[in-house]
């Protein structure tokens, strides 16, 4: 901040809550007229047609390699006591720097190691977001997965199919979290189960930037009228429970915005299923 100042820059400091890489603050940075929006933390996610120029700064961690080797040695022996022989790596862009060198030390331990890509607005292989873990699903046929990273939120998005273990350098711990996984699966899937008693459902729409989609949302509205359920669009930049509660003629909800949303079924008091889950629903609806 002090540099771009000292280069003649008026800087201003987006306040509003961030969400990852999807969440730019076009509306803030239009309303303030800047002409350009510094986005720190997260590698680029789609390209964005705007009259504002967009530079994204991803943040790299920085590791102390002597603890760091700790919790990537217990994974090794974690992995050796399920005899994986292949896996895949996955990572946040956080730890992109570090991943070739963690790359090299499970294959120096014995294993082959694997990176898919995920899809087109990932940027690296190897990466994943808490919207998208296809990198794990496109590096084809493994043992287990490894995630080198920090906190719970990007693997329990990963699907159970295989052993997932967490290899965390900032805790300096490693854990299994495949059960987590399937019970926030088995929840989804329950979620899925308690729409399709519902009569009407509201569809849920975010405009952010790389978030909307208002096409999926008309196409969810005409295929649950076709099954004799009433629905409407609901918009809004963030997409909260408190909102929401003003909405009371709706038993369920469609999520066309960011997937995760569906974690939180709970504190939204109504099931919510994602738009990508609409034709399982489709189907046990009577």
């Amino acid at each position: 901040m002090a540099r771009l100042e000292s280069e003649g820059n008026e800087v201003l400091l987006s306040a509003s809550p961030c969400y990852g890489a999807c969440d730019l603050c076009l509306d803030e940075a239009r309303n303030v007229k800047a002409g350009k929006i510094i986005h720190f933390g997260h590698a680029e996610f789609m390209r964005v047609k705007s009259d504002i120029e967009i530079e994204y700064r991803p943040y790299f961690s920085e590791l102390d390699w002597k603890e760091a080797n700790k919790p990537l040695e217990k994974a090794l022996k974690m992995l050796q006591q399920i005899k994986a022989e292949k896996i895949t790596l996955a990572f946040p862009v956080q730890h992109l720097k570090n991943s070739e060198r963690v790359k090299a030390c499970l294959e120096k331990g014995g294993l082959k190691v694997k990176l898919g890509m995920g899809s087109p607005h990932i940027r690296h292989k190897g990466q994943v977001l808490g919207c998208d873990t296809q990198a794990v699903a496109n590096a084809g046929e493994v043992d287990a997965v490894l995630y080198f990273g920090g906190g719970k939120f990007h693997p329990l998005g990963m699907p159970s199919s295989k052993p997932v273990l967490v290899c965390d350098p900032h805790l300096g711990d490693c854990y299994w979290i495949t059960g987590e996984i399937k019970k926030v699966e088995k929840k989804r899937q329950g979620s899925t189960l308690a729409a399709s008693q519902a009569a009407s459902f509201g569809i849920l729409v975010s405009t952010k930037c790389g978030q909307i989609n208002l096409n999926g949302a008309r196409i969810a509205k005409v295929m649950l009228e076709k099954k004799g359920r009433k629905a409407a669009i609901l918009v809004a930049n963030e997409l909260n429970p408190v909102s929401l509660a003003n909405f009371r003629g709706f038993d369920a909800y469609i999520n066309t915005a960011c997937p995760r949303i569906n974690d939180d079924t709970e504190i939204y008091g109504k099931p919510i299923v994602n738009v990508a889950d609409l034709k399982r629903l489709l189907e046990l609806m009577v």
